[in-house]
């Protein structure tokens, strides 16, 4: 069986193209960073009272 293929031409400019991914590696970044920050206060949360004091007593040690 010969297969038959479809060309698609993509007219689109390398600037358009550069725009678009620029902003999916933003929308990206801020997802892992939302994801990271909300496991860090999840973590914080968890430990309780302890970390709180230990979190002060690194703040006054800088």
């Amino acid at each position: 069986m010969i297969g038959v293929g479809i060309m698609h031409r993509d007219n689109s400019s390398d600037a358009e193209r550069n725009q678009e991914e620029a902003g999916q590696t933003m929308a990206e970044y801020a997802v892992v960073l939302s994801v990271i920050t909300l496991a860090i206060l999840l973590t914080i949360q968890l430990l309780g009272d302890t970390s709180g004091g230990i979190i002060q007593q690194v703040a006054d040690h800088l």
